[in-house]
């Protein structure tokens, strides 16, 4: 995984990140999966499997709410986690 984003994402959900990322790999968005996939989530998560590591939404994000996975401060690391677990059990339209 190449990037990863924190819970500083919860309740905020801005989409910028997804607009620029040119592998659709940030999910639930309301226009690649559907409003109510979106409204259930309370944050967006990056697919550790599907990102290529350009690093397109980290400066989109308003809340600095992405990083690359090397730069991560340890206070997220929880974070890769919660990533990992919401592809496991996520699955798109």
């Amino acid at each position: 995984m190449a990037h990863v984003i924190t819970d500083r994402c919860v309740g905020v959900k801005d989409q910028s990140c997804v607009a620029v990322c040119p592998v659709d790999c940030i999910h639930p968005s309301s226009d690649l999966d559907g409003q109510d996939a979106f409204d259930a989530a309370s944050q967006l998560y990056i697919d550790p499997e599907v990102c290529i590591d350009c690093g397109a939404c980290v400066p989109e994000c308003p809340v600095e709410a992405i990083f690359i996975i090397e730069e991560l401060p340890e206070e997220y690391h929880k974070d890769i986690e919660a990533n990992r677990q919401f592809y496991r059990t996520w699955t798109s339209k």
